[in-house]
């Protein structure tokens, strides 16, 4: 037996026992309950910081602004938003492209709270004019991501590539592996951050250095389908999608205006490529070396 074959039998009861776990409608009720908390327990301790009730070593790290309660039950909703990616991953490849997009969006609509944290309280008009442009921006180009989105997924096919069962199975696994690996890789940045902010006080890099894994899991996936299929329209598809993950992860980074111009480019640029993908494919051609869409392929 092949050491990938050995990796499999390992990984697809890892991977299956998580899923399920997951996507458990208890556990979805629990994430709740937690972003409910999470964002009470922020503002209570924001307003112990405001009052002067915290400790000393407290003091330097709790804010003062109550807006970053909101930011922060964004910020707690945006991790588990990714943790589901990784979830998506082995279904299809579009499908993850879209949800990426969803966390974009997410993202976004978290820009224009996260700027009323530099006003003072209560908010007022003449602290908040100058900057409501940017913050305009943000929520209409969270919206219109959100639209396009839309699109995006009424446009999919999922159209199957070969009618063989064992090269499904084959790239399914392969596919859950690197989800289990994305799964490690998430709880150690998140563990890094939440240590580097609560000892010493740095602002965390979670979702940038996560959407860079990403882009590289993405172009990983190209070349794992090449042993599957060969067929230009999938592999072009295929890369244009990790392009667009690669416009993802320069909107997050990116200044005011920008992060939106990126984001709308790269959702449009997503529909364009699968419409015409539909478009030019021609019929599944049956191979024992190729995959399909959804759950094995593009």
């Amino acid at each position: 037996m092949r050491l990938a074959d050995h990796l499999f039998r390992f990984s697809d009861p890892v991977y299956q026992a998580a899923e399920s776990f997951w996507k458990d409608h208890r556990t979805q009720r629990w994430v709740g309950t937690l972003l409910v908390w999470a964002f009470v327990g922020a503002l209570l301790g924001i307003e112990a910081a405001r009052r002067a009730w915290l400790p000393a070593p407290l003091t330097g790290i709790v804010p003062t602004n109550h807006f970053y309660a909101v930011s922060l039950a964004f910020s707690v909703l945006l991790g588990f938003e990714i943790l589901g990616l990784v979830f998506v991953l082995p279904e299809s490849v579009s499908d993850s492209v879209g949800k990426q997009f969803e966390i974009l969006s997410i993202i976004l609509l978290r820009e224009s709270f996260q700027e009323f944290v530099h006003f003072d309280e209560p908010i007022r008009w003449e602290l908040v004019s100058a900057s409501l442009l940017p913050i305009l921006t943000d929520a209409l180009g969270g919206l219109l991501t959100f639209v396009a989105l839309g699109w995006f997924y009424r446009v999919q096919r999922h159209r199957r590539i070969t009618d063989s069962q064992a090269a499904q199975d084959r790239f399914r696994s392969t596919k859950r592996l690197l989800a289990l690996v994305l799964l490690a890789a998430f709880a150690a940045t998140g563990g890094r951050d939440a240590w580097d902010y609560l000892v010493h006080g740095l602002p965390g890099q979670f979702f940038d250095t996560f959407f860079t894994l990403l882009v590289f899991s993405d172009i990983l996936l190209i070349f794992l389908s090449l042993r599957y299929t060969t067929s230009y329209q999938v592999v072009f598809r295929n890369s244009g999608f990790a392009l667009a993950t690669v416009f993802i992860r320069l909107a997050v980074t990116a200044p005011s205006y920008y992060n939106v111009a990126l984001s709308l480019g790269s959702v449009v640029f997503a529909v364009c490529l699968t419409v015409a993908y539909n478009a030019f494919t021609p019929p599944m051609r049956a191979s024992h070396d190729e995959a399909p869409d959804r759950g094995g392929g593009a």
